[in-house]
This record gives C-alpha cells, structure tokens and sequence, in this order.
C-alpha cells in the first residue's frame, strides 16, 4: 500500500510500538472495570493510578492534580466551562491564536453573562505586551494562553505571563498539548508563577488518541462536564479508558527520555527545510519567534494551501494546511490574522511538523516536490490568467 511521507506529527503521531505493547493487556486479558472491586478491577485500578503517576512525573506535578479526560478538546472544555460555573460571571480573556476547543467554549460563556476579551499577538504569533496589560485592567476572571500554537509552533513565555496576571487573582490556564513531548514542563514552576492548571494529550507524542488530562491545582474549583458515578475526584464520571490511559503514561514516560535528542535533532532537519523553503521564496510564520523544533508553516505567494496539500499528497507526502481540526473550515486561518497576515497569503498556509523518525533526505525529496508543483501550479495559473 502507498505510504506518504509523514509530516503531519503536530495533528497526531504514530503510536509507539512499546506503547502499544504496554496496552495491549487491557485490551485483552486485564479487561476489568478500574470500580470493580474484585482482582480485575483492582488491576485495572492499580493501572491507573501508575498511569497517573507516570504523566504526573512527566510535567513535574503531583499525581492527584492529575485528571484523566478523553483528549485536549475535553480537558481545556472542563477547565473553561468547569471553572466558570464556579464563579460569578465576569471577564473571561484568551489569546487570539487558541485552539477552538478554548476558542469555542470561551465564547459559549457570553451566552452566561461573560464578557470575552481576546489579547491579541504581534506579527510572530506572541503575545502583544501592552494589549495584555490592557486587558488586565479589565481583571479578568479567567485567563488562558497557549503554551505552543498548533499551527506556528510559536512558543510563549507562560511563567511571565502568569505572573503577571496572578495579582489580580485569575484563574490562569495553558494549553500545553502541543508542548508537551516536545519541550519540558514543570508544572510545580509554572504553579509558582501563577499558572493553576495545564492541558494535555496522549497522541501528540507516541500514545493513542482517546487520552489526555488535565493538571490542575487542588485550589480551583470546577464543576464537572460529566456528572455520574464520581470517578476522577469527581470531576470526570464514567468507565474509565483503561487501556489508552496506560499507553498515555507510558508515552509520556518515553518521552522525557527522548526530549534532549528530539528536540536537537528536528532543530538541524527544520533548518535544513526552511532554507529550501526560503530559497523557492516561502515565507516562514513565526520566524522571529521562539519555536517548537518540529514546526514549519509557510506559504508561497500566489499558491492555493488547500490546492499545495492536495498536490503534495499525491506526490507522497502528507503535510497540512494549518490545523487538523479546522481542515474542512475554508477560512484563513484565525490565528495568520490574527498575526497581521493578509488573506490572500495566508490563504497559502501550509503547515510541516516532522517527527523522530524524518530524515534529512526525506526533507530534500520533499523540496524536490514542493519545487516541481509550485511550477506546475504557477503555470496552470499563467494559462487560465
């Protein structure tokens, strides 16, 4: 069967073999009910908790601050909803460039009396200083910014961010999926910063889809999405995903061993990519920033992004344009203009997230590609114009 070349790691990544080998007793032999309370459940249960403690160690926090949810999307709902139901409603602010899955629910929240502030960034995808003092002043009641953007992999300084916002007393929440894996956290630091809670997911670095948490600080209150038999200190009810939650703590294990390597190693690839990118004249977004080692999104002036994907695709290599959950969405992309980049470019978007196991002639087989179809797109273009 084809197999394209794998650029995609920022919209999901293999599951790891050992991973897999970890999960597959709960998917066969160990199959008991972790609220059972006899030897299979209490296999299960024990399971769980040395998942829970694993990803706990991972970000450096303690594993009751560890709540197990069904991915990122779950975990940032159950933080912005979860923690606004505890409160009187206020001023909710995000950053221009969050996910949906905070995007969304932060707008729903206008539908309960809350006033949405969204702070805006510069032209690198961080945080625009002077907007984010203004909207303070506002003192909001909850804050949430992304630790690193899914589309540019721009990376923000979420310590000075929530220390700026802990004198007012909000809760302060980051995104951390795409980080995680990629980037060392401590949650304890960032605690001590001001930041009260982090979100998660186990496929973004070697685990299955279907795992993610949220880590977050004893002291917020929140009111659960799901309501039943109280599982997850009662913050997350129902039969628990035992399988893909071992395979999350094992992931999450495996990957702050690899960190160090993973990140040197796709910074010399990333090089090696948008110099070639340049070369055939792409603009790089979030250049001047700090980035995630893995991520390179650029467009090339006059080339359709949804078109380029496509083209790429067939020439066997799988890339995106911008991010995965907003593929079937034919806008631009909110967070390119949010960035000040004008529609027609940013229309071009096309995202490039390599993996451990991208090679460096992988990455020239690809300019190879991306060189021979922007001719062939520039030409279909100059015999209809």
């Amino acid at each position: 069967m084809f197999a394209p070349v794998y650029f995609d790691h920022n919209a999901t990544t293999p599951l790891d073999p050992r991973v897999l080998e970890g999960m597959l007793p709960y998917l066969r032999e160990q199959y008991g009910n972790a609220s059972s309370r006899h030897e299979y459940g209490r296999a299960a249960r024990r399971a769980i908790d040395e998942a829970r403690q694993r990803v706990a160690y991972a970000v450096g926090a303690h594993p009751t601050e560890v709540v197990f949810t069904s991915g990122g999307s779950e975990a940032n709902n159950l933080f912005v909803k979860g923690a606004a139901a505890c409160l009187k409603p206020g001023v909710v602010a995000i950053s221009a460039i969050e996910h949906p899955c905070v995007r969304e629910p932060a707008k729903a929240l206008r539908h309960s009396g809350w006033t949405l502030r969204e702070i805006a960034v510069d032209e690198n995808c961080r945080v625009a200083s002077a907007n984010f003092q203004t909207v303070l002043e506002e003192k909001p009641a909850l804050v949430s910014v992304m630790l690193a953007n899914n589309e540019t992999g721009v990376v923000q300084d979420i310590a000075a961010l929530a220390a700026q916002v802990k004198p007012i007393r909000a809760w302060f929440h980051t995104d951390a999926v795409q980080a995680f894996g990629r980037r060392a956290l401590d949650f304890r630091a960032l605690s001590e910063a001001g930041v009260h809670a982090l979100t998660l997911s186990a496929h973004k670095l070697g685990g299955p889809k279907g795992a993610g948490a949220l880590v977050v600080d004893k002291r917020v209150e929140l009111q659960p999405l799901i309501a039943g038999g109280g599982h997850e200190r009662g913050l997350r009810s129902g039969t628990e995903n035992v399988a893909a939650i071992v395979g999350f703590g094992l992931a999450a294990e495996l990957a702050t061993t690899r960190l160090d390597q993973y990140t040197r190693g796709l910074a010399v690839l990333r090089a090696e990519l948008e110099a070639g990118l340049v070369a055939q004249g792409a603009t790089i977004f979030g250049a001047g920033a700090e980035r995630l080692s893995n991520t390179s999104y650029f467009a090339c002036p006059g080339i359709d992004g949804e078109t380029l994907v496509g083209k790429l695709d067939r020439a066997g290599f799988a890339v995106a344009a911008g991010a995965a959950c907003s593929s079937a969405n034919p806008e631009p992309s909110h967070v390119l203009l949010a960035m000040g980049v004008p529609s027609s470019l940013a229309r071009g978007a096309v995202r490039v997230s390599l993996g451990p196991d991208n090679t460096a002639a992988q990455v020239r087989e690809f300019l190879a590609a991306l060189n021979t179809t922007i001719l062939q797109l520039r030409g279909l273009t100059a015999l209809t114009s």
